[in-house]
């Protein structure tokens, strides 16, 4: 699906970026930049869309998005709730993968960083134990000053090369077109969805946001996206009840209602199509409850 050019800034007095954001709408959109994005979740949980995939985050996760990769991350609505004083705090990253020089990574040195950068293409997870040495190393680049601050980075980013706890985030099939003419209307139908997805979604409502005939709509949206309009949104329904198991406060049927099914046997029946558990078992799994 399409998404909106983002251009990041950073001082003039650095070749990168590296900051500390402690707002949890920062660049809250479907979008894309040339800079490749590495980010440090922690504190704050939510929904992560990277390519065509949608699954949770949460604190303590680290993530490594390619050059051009569209992504947004969604944080969960508590932590704009100003009763629960939910706070959240991300540590994030933009280089250029030339930032160094045209030629750095062609060194035979550095085919590690080459073949990383590569991979992340797709989007990585880092997950595990292997996650403190990069903790450690992304809170001290932010302070960092003079070449120490090119230093950390790649340290962190070797670190991530050869640990073998990463996961790819979008699929493999995954193409993004970068070109853009006109109004967007994917970007419409995307932000609709993802505020909406707990209710009833009738599909002229949809289609009208979009500007689209509802009979040509959802061939419209397949064209665009590589997917049906209901499979997208069974996606988006089935990320968040992922996450509302993982923090083991609901019963299966609550969550069942809460994300916007109101059959129990839909609900079970396209949890287990897209994770290949139900949801009792990932439960089981995950929390060991």
């Amino acid at each position: 699906m399409k998404a909106r050019l983002l251009k990041v800034s950073k001082n003039i007095s650095h070749s990168f970026s590296a900051r500390k954001d402690v707002s949890p709408d920062i660049n809250n959109k479907w979008h894309y930049h040339h800079e490749i994005e590495l980010v440090y979740f922690k504190s704050g949980s939510g929904t992560q869309f990277v390519g065509d995939r949608i699954k949770p985050f949460h604190s303590g996760d680290i993530v490594l998005i390619g050059s051009n990769l569209p992504h947004h991350f969604r944080f969960d609505d508590s932590y704009f709730d100003s009763k629960k004083e939910l706070a959240a705090e991300v540590y994030v990253i933009h280089f250029n993968d030339d930032f160094w020089g045209k030629s750095f990574l062609e060194l035979p040195e550095n085919r590690p960083l080459k073949e990383l950068i590569s991979r992340s293409e797709l989007g990585l997870h880092l997950s595990g134990l292997q996650r403190n040495p990069a903790i450690s190393l992304i809170k001290e680049i932010v302070k960092a000053e003079g070449p120490s601050k090119i230093i950390l980075l790649m340290q962190i980013l070797l670190h991530i090369a050869e640990t073998r706890s990463t996961e790819a985030l979008a699929s493999f099939g995954f193409k993004h077109s970068i070109s853009s003419s006109g109004r967007d209307r994917i970007q419409d139908i995307y932000n609709y969805s993802i505020v909406n997805f707990r209710q009833k979604i009738q599909l002229d409502t949809v289609a009208a946001i979009a500007g689209i005939n509802p009979t040509s709509f959802c061939k419209y949206f397949k064209s665009r996206t590589r997917k049906t309009y209901s499979g997208f949104i069974n996606e988006i329904r089935i990320g968040y009840a992922c996450k509302l198991l993982l923090e083991n406060k609901m019963s299966v049927k609550e969550i069942c209602y809460e994300s916007g099914y109101s059959n129990f046997t839909s609900f079970h029946s396209h949890f287990k199509n897209i994770t290949g558990k139900s949801p009792l078992n990932y439960r089981r799994d995950v929390v060991g409850d």
